[in-house]
């Protein structure tokens, strides 16, 4: 097994969570995972009462992490970043993971759900509205019977007050869930699990994004073919071109020459565990 250096690029190195390996995307921590694998550490570390949580990032994500310190260490804290997207896949694929695969965030979602039916998994629901979680709630069930949906909540579009937010915490601690889905959306979302984490008593906080909307049929998935394609991104700026359209022209062209520029050594992107704080070069094997 080979040890990265605080400057390399994209060579493999030990996962300071744990005996997983992991690949240095720009300075952010992906883990060498696929699905089935991913599913796998999840169901391991809910089984062994590890309390950590994980991102599902994607090219968006990694290019955010670069004007933003904060968002980055508590990527690189994380018991898992997987690769949503695939140029993250094929970062990791290039770097010598060749088992590794997409571990979009619906799809996370559905293989715990489908896995965990066999040791009584209990989940929270965390995001979203209303309307979104009682559809969602109503077709995860619909499709896994026997799930433990233990709990909901969609909080208020504004900062809750600290009455409001210990009063949460109690709610979904007194569900006694083994994990917590959090879809409030990136970088909220990732903010939300690295500040609560130690509050929460559930073992693994998961943040899914869209997911809640993808599986309660208010929004539609890019069809496999072009999720596989590297250019679902297209697919979604089609559906909201208002929205997507200034994030697609900032985030594709920086993501390509800055991972062109890595690769070539031309600068360096250190891991960094805490913000302004240790590097990569401190993990042992």
């Amino acid at each position: 097994m080979r040890v990265q250096t605080s400057d390399s690029g994209q060579t493999s190195a030990p996962n300071s969570m744990g005996s997983f390996e992991w690949t240095n995307v720009l300075g952010v921590r992906i883990s060498a995972v696929n699905l089935k694998s991913a599913t796998r550490l999840i169901q391991k570390a809910v089984a062994e009462g590890k309390k950590e949580y994980v991102c599902v990032r994607d090219a968006h994500g990694v290019v955010r992490c670069q004007t933003d310190p904060e968002l980055r260490s508590i990527h690189n804290r994380a018991f898992l970043v997987t690769p949503d997207g695939m140029p993250l896949v094929w970062a990791l694929k290039h770097a010598g993971h060749s088992e590794s695969g997409r571990v979009y965030g619906p799809d996370l979602m559905l293989s715990v759900f489908e896995a965990g039916r066999a040791n009584g998994l209990r989940h929270f629901i965390y995001g979203a509205t209303t309307k979104t979680l009682e559809q969602l709630q109503a077709r995860l069930l619909l499709r896994f019977p026997e799930a433990l949906i233990v709990g909901s909540y969609a909080p208020p579009f504004r900062e809750l007050s600290k009455q409001e937010e210990g009063d949460i915490v109690d709610r979904i601690n007194r569900s006694g869930a083994d994990i917590i889905w959090v879809g409030l959306g990136s970088p909220k979302q990732e903010l939300w699990m690295a500040r609560m984490r130690e509050r929460l008593d559930a073992s693994m906080l998961i943040g899914v994004g869209a997911a809640f909307d993808f599986h309660a049929g208010l929004k539609r998935q890019a069809p496999r073919i072009i999720q596989r394609s590297g250019f679902e991104w297209a697919f979604r700026l089609l559906c909201e071109p208002r929205r997507l359209w200034l994030r697609y022209a900032v985030v594709v062209p920086t993501f390509i020459s800055l991972t062109i520029v890595q690769r070539l050594g031309l600068r360096t992107f250190p891991i960094a565990d805490e913000v302004g704080g240790s590097s990569a070069s401190r993990q042992r094997m």
